[in-house]
């Protein structure tokens, strides 16, 4: 539905108010790395903590994000040698990344305000009280 413009090209949903509903991922990232730093894969494996769809996750959007957020300076990575494995990245945040994370939560809180406002209109138009 919010996928298309007027033009017919896949422009991302910004239904929630000016920020792409799919980068909500990259806010996640980075408290996931506040809390500790992590090889991709963990990420991976906690992303459905956030109601990411675990079956249908993507692997690569994962590592997209990562690289961005590495490009933009939010987050290093180093390669981890560990254990005679293969060797992995790791990841952490930076103090720059911690930053944009303060912003993120207050942008959040923001969305949420005005979607808790749309669902009390809503249940109220349509007498089911809150959701």
């Amino acid at each position: 539905m919010c996928e298309e413009s007027t033009s017919g090209k896949s422009t991302g949903c910004y239904c929630a108010g000016g920020m792409p509903v799919e980068k909500f991922m990259q806010p996640c990232l980075l408290l996931l790395l506040k809390q500790r730093s992590a090889h991709g894969y963990d990420l991976i494996q906690s992303l459905p903590e956030f109601g990411f769809n675990e079956r249908s996750l993507d692997p690569g959007t994962v590592y997209r994000n990562l690289r961005r957020l590495e490009e933009d300076g939010l987050v290093i990575s180093h390669w981890d040698v560990g254990d005679g494995g293969p060797a992995k990245r790791l990841y952490r945040i930076t103090d720059e990344g911690e930053e944009m994370l303060h912003a993120w939560a207050i942008h959040i809180g923001q969305q949420r305000k005005r979607m808790d406002n749309f669902l009390e209109r809503y249940g109220a138009v349509f007498g089911t009280g809150k959701l």
